[in-house]
């Protein structure tokens, strides 16, 4: 025992140790991890979870909110940005990030759920004591109660600039988008304010999950024996999960004779194998095949018709994703680690090419809604070369006769026009299909011959897909 005078307690209340909330202290480690690693928050989450129940931190109404709290944070990070800074005394690129993430947390309690205003600032100023200090809680306190004194809607015509002072900039603001962004769907979109405010608040939307019935493995009558599950909107192959779920538990899924696969991705797949061609259909390419669920999907139907799928991804990581996911296909078929634009097979090698290129990612702002804010204008510029270069090769893979599919998960127009106007100058030789026809039932599809799909149109991906014909 030591012999040292104790410190004498100082007058005033008793210190108490922060209470541990293993629910917003999970939700504050994924938010760390997206802005500190560049991860994503459907990659970064599930393992979270998994671990937090495994330890029996967390049941299932608890991992609802926790998914609550780090999706709705995300997708309303802009808005509750320009929330809190009108709430510090200071700029709020001198709050430091862990303290953003702390009060945006905080401010999508007050704002963008139902939980009670003086308990949604308590948990919050306790998360705080927790993960970063008493000093620092106190600030979280203080800013928290500023933010609680209005709702949302007041907010929001504090913060943003009236829509005919500036559309786009009010649009970013009450909409939760960077305005290069909204002004980038507005201009592949067209038409006026009401179709640009349904696709941005399309975006803040929670998706579906969507599963596919991956041909001659499983049918949609078995996935519609799922709780809650219900025929998917366009694909022959879709099922979507209509109050979520855990799609891992499904036993098709975790055969791998199912897979998750949103409605658009599905509907690209099959456009291009119900293109029309002139000559056989023996040999099919999947040029950017990873992760997989394009290529399960295509190798499957090229099953169907006696078809060998030669599915090529350069990541060899990704490549391992590709071929778990085509194991057990009931056709032939091969995965290769393989540049797509330095091509391992010879010329005029295939009858049908997908390439679902690299790109932004805009398209999927729902699923990944930290993207808006991770990519810049400049990143277009990086995209550029490789798309192009990946559909020039797909040109040359292709047969005379044989049709190529160009996809990406984005509607920006310099990804998708303009690399597909960009190459075919340069190939005079190929034309572009009429790819509407390709996809009966499904409306809005524009005025052709390329397909734009749209979340608020279609409740898919922004998927865009031009198919083109190689004929000299």
């Amino acid at each position: 025992m030591s012999d040292q005078p104790r410190r004498p307690r100082r007058p005033g209340k008793p210190y108490r140790r922060p209470r541990k909330d293993p629910v917003r202290i999970l939700a504050f480690e994924a938010l760390r991890a997206v802005d500190e690693r560049d991860a994503y928050a459907n990659l970064v989450l599930p393992p979270l979870l998994r671990k937090a129940r495994e330890k029996g931190d967390l049941d299932a109404r608890d991992a609802a909110l926790a998914t609550e709290l780090v999706y709705g944070t995300l997708r309303r990070q802009g808005t509750y940005d320009a929330i809190v800074a009108a709430c510090v005394d200071r700029p709020l690129r001198e709050v430091d990030p862990p303290v953003l993430d702390v009060l945006n947390l905080g401010a999508h309690q007050l704002l963008g759920t139902r939980i009670p205003s003086h308990a949604a600032v308590s948990a919050t100023v306790e998360l705080a004591r927790v993960v970063l200090g008493d000093g620092r809680a106190k600030f979280v306190n203080a800013v928290l109660r500023k933010v609680a004194r209005d709702d949302f809607d007041g907010w929001l015509a504090k913060v943003a600039p009236p829509y005919d002072d500036d559309p786009e900039d009010h649009l970013a603001v009450v909409h939760a988008h960077p305005r290069w962004v909204v002004s980038a769907l507005w201009d592949s979109l067209g038409g006026g304010r009401a179709g640009i405010e349904e696709l941005l608040r399309a975006d803040n939307e929670r998706p579906e999950v969507t599963l596919v019935a991956r041909p001659g493995r499983a049918t949609t009558e078995e996935l519609l024996g799922v709780r809650a599950a219900v025929p998917g909107r366009w694909s022959p192959y879709a099922v979507r999960l209509a109050e979520g779920g855990e799609p891992g538990a499904v036993p098709a899924v975790q055969e791998g004779r199912a897979g998750v696969q949103d409605e658009g991705s599905q509907l690209v797949a099959l456009a291009l194998a119900r293109a029309p061609l002139d000559g056989p259909d023996r040999f099919w390419l999947d040029g950017c095949a990873g992760p997989g669920g394009k290529a399960a999907l295509l190798g499957a139907l090229a099953a169907e018709r006696g078809a060998v799928l030669l599915a090529s991804e350069k990541q060899p990581h990704r490549a391992g994703l590709v071929a778990q996911a085509l194991a057990g296909n009931p056709g032939p078929y091969q995965v290769v680690a393989a540049d797509g634009t330095r091509p391992a097979w010879r010329p005029g090698s295939f009858d049908r090419v997908l390439v679902d290129v690299p790109c932004t990612g805009l398209g999927a702002l729902r699923r990944r809604p930290e993207a808006r804010w991770r990519r810049r204008p400049e990143d277009l510029d990086s995209f550029a070369p490789l798309q192009r270069g990946l559909l020039r090769t797909a040109l040359e893979s292709v047969r005379v006769g044989g049709v190529v599919g160009y996809a990406t998960c984005s509607p920006h127009l310099a990804e998708t026009r303009a690399v597909v106007a960009d190459v075919l100058k340069q190939h005079p030789e190929a034309d572009l299909l009429d790819a509407r026809p390709l996809l009966p039932g499904v409306p809005d599809l524009g005025e052709g011959p390329d397909v734009q799909l749209w979340p608020h149109l279609h409740g898919t991906d922004a998927m865009y897909l031009a198919l083109i014909r190689r004929t000299g």
